[in-house]
């Protein structure tokens, strides 16, 4: 099964893809669901999840991000099948160290829109900060080298989706978040943009495509 808000984001992804990119990327909508909802193992679900960037090389910057959705999913809706403990098994220890290198920070933030949503929170960056990711926590350094850009820029909230632009491309390109800087931003700016507010912030993108399928996930994640 696929958790709505991952079927709602997928939609919204392609859909925000095909936009500002030109390619049609919402025929693939169908293929992914047909791997979202599949009773395949995980590992099996990410092959089959490969093979659709593979043979459709024009929508490849977002693999990772769509690898996200897939983790999210497996932890909202595919564990229900398994054992209560199986996120404890060595079976799962195995695959989190085969797929240690896939993914984004998107992950994470996803995952806090989900405790957001248990606790019936609205989703703040502080909050996502030092209350989820617990960067002033001396144990969570790796987190907090990690958001620096963001901790430290954090008066962007406050200010335009240009100014914001203009940082996201002074990250380094090693950083772990440097494309997902300016959607990121903009999304914690406002939470539940307009039409008209997102065409905004896409006239403003990095990478006005994949920002904005971004964008679209976080907010399909909060609706």
């Amino acid at each position: 099964m696929t958790d709505p808000k991952v079927s709602a984001a997928i939609t919204g992804a392609l859909q925000a893809f095909s936009k500002y990119d030109g390619y049609d990327a919402t025929t693939l909508n169908a293929t992914f669901e047909t791997v979202f909802v599949s009773d395949d193992t995980f590992l099996k679900k990410v092959d089959a999840l490969d093979n659709i960037f593979d043979e459709n090389p024009k929508v490849e910057e977002l693999r990772e991000v769509f690898f996200d959705l897939l983790l999210v999913n497996f932890f909202s809706e595919d564990v229900k099948k398994l054992e209560d403990d199986y996120l404890e098994t060595p079976e799962w220890e195995k695959i989190e160290e085969q797929t240690l290198d896939r993914g984004t920070e998107l992950l994470n933030l996803l995952l806090y829109l989900n405790e957001c949503e248990d606790e019936d929170i609205d989703p703040e960056l502080e909050d996502y900060l030092k209350e989820f990711l617990l960067v002033d926590e001396d144990e969570f350094q790796d987190e907090y080298r990690i958001y620096e850009p963001v901790i430290s820029n954090q008066i962007l909230i406050e200010s335009p989706a240009s100014e914001i632009n203009k940082v996201a491309q002074t990250l380094p390109e090693d950083s772990e978040l440097k494309e997902l800087f300016y959607p990121m931003m903009c999304f914690f700016q406002n939470t539940q943009p307009t039409g008209a507010e997102k065409e905004a912030i896409a006239s403003d993108a990095v990478n006005a495509s994949f920002d904005m399928a971004v964008l679209e996930i976080l907010v399909s994640f909060n609706e």
